[in-house]
């Protein structure tokens, strides 16, 4: 199993609830591939660098999650499938991105408390 961490933006007009769900929706998609979910990040709503679609900010969202290789192109597909589903970027961590993650995820743990 690879490490892999997807970075999405979803459409600002969207309400809490069809945020939720959408969110939802794309970790029981990776969960039935037989992922492993590490953690999950809401980043809330961002300004963008750029326009997307005529919009100038998007709700972010991060997955972090362990799963084969093959189960990347299904799930990017969907992303590509969904209308609420402005940007994506799914990267594979090695060993070094890996530990930063794990520090990160650490600090943000520490930050909350």
């Amino acid at each position: 199993m690879n490490h892999y961490e997807t970075v999405f933006i979803l459409n600002p007009v969207l309400s809490e609830a069809q945020i939720k769900e959408t969110v939802q929706k794309f970790e029981d998609l990776l969960t039935s591939k037989g992922a492993e979910m590490i953690h999950k990040e809401n980043w809330g709503l961002k300004k963008l660098a750029y326009p997307i679609e005529k919009k100038k900010s998007g709700f972010y969202h991060l997955f972090e999650y362990k799963v084969a290789g093959d189960a990347i192109a299904p799930f990017e597909l969907e992303f590509r499938r969904d209308d609420s589903i402005m940007r994506y970027l799914t990267v594979k961590l090695d060993k070094h991105a890996a530990a930063w993650a794990e520090k990160r995820r650490n600090r943000v743990k520490s930050e909350k408390k």
